[in-house]
């Protein structure tokens, strides 16, 4: 396989996965909280900073234990196999989980003091949400599987993480750039899509849990018949 034809495949591999971590409703509301406290542009940077290391050094480890060949076929079919299941239970937790009508959503605890935040404390929050998240963790290592997989050597691995993390990140890069060039504009736009996060997020994630997991399911299984 030539290499333009292996970053392409690699490129359209990741696609789905990098969409599925963008839409995080909990780390794009705290995002919107941060910006909205005193250190909003301390806070805001060391988030994104966080969050881009986060995708970037499980992509990295991935890479650099993945295996190769047949076998690698095969296991990256039993990851995808055991994370698509894994998000398919956690479609059914938020769907049982969701709010009722009339109720409010119910949002983490650690929200509470988040106006309160040092931009350590941000850092290592996007550290974890980006990383240590089920979703996005699972995501991750099923799209390093992917760039892994495709034959890149390690320059070209390295541009195929470097596309997947940028798209993964959109809506985290969109709204503190935004924040920075055009702070009073972009003001109404973010609470208004706090609230909206804020109210749907159940929703959005069960939906988002229950394609991806389907996605990921079939594709695992089409590659453990194939390696057989």
């Amino acid at each position: 396989m030539g290499s333009s034809t292996a970053m392409g495949e690699a490129i359209g591999g990741v696609l789905g996965y990098a969409v599925g971590v963008a839409v995080s409703p909990v780390p794009l509301i705290a995002l919107i909280l941060m910006l909205f406290s005193a250190r909003a542009v301390g806070n805001g940077l060391s988030f994104l900073l966080g969050w881009l290391g986060g995708l970037t050094l499980v992509s990295t480890i991935v890479l650099l234990i993945g295996p190769e060949g047949s076998a690698g076929d095969s296991g990256s079919g039993i990851v995808k196999v055991v994370i698509g299941v894994l998000f398919l239970l956690l479609a059914a937790k938020q769907w049982r989980s969701r709010p009722r009508e009339g109720e409010g959503a119910a949002m983490p605890s650690w929200m509470a003091n988040i106006d309160q935040f040092t931009p350590v404390k941000a850092f290592w929050l996007a550290l974890l949400l980006s990383c240590v998240n089920p979703k996005n963790l699972g995501l991750t290592i099923a799209a390093a599987s992917v760039i892994g997989g495709v034959g890149l050597q390690g320059p070209q691995e390295a541009v195929a993480v470097c596309l997947y993390v940028t798209l993964s990140s959109i809506t985290v890069i969109v709204p503190v750039v935004g924040y920075l060039v055009a702070r009073r504009a972009m003001t109404p736009v973010l609470d208004s899509m706090k609230e909206w996060l804020t109210t749907n997020s159940a929703t959005v994630m069960t939906v988002l849990f229950l394609v991806l997991g389907a996605k990921l399911l079939g594709d695992g299984l089409v590659l453990l018949s194939g390696a057989r």
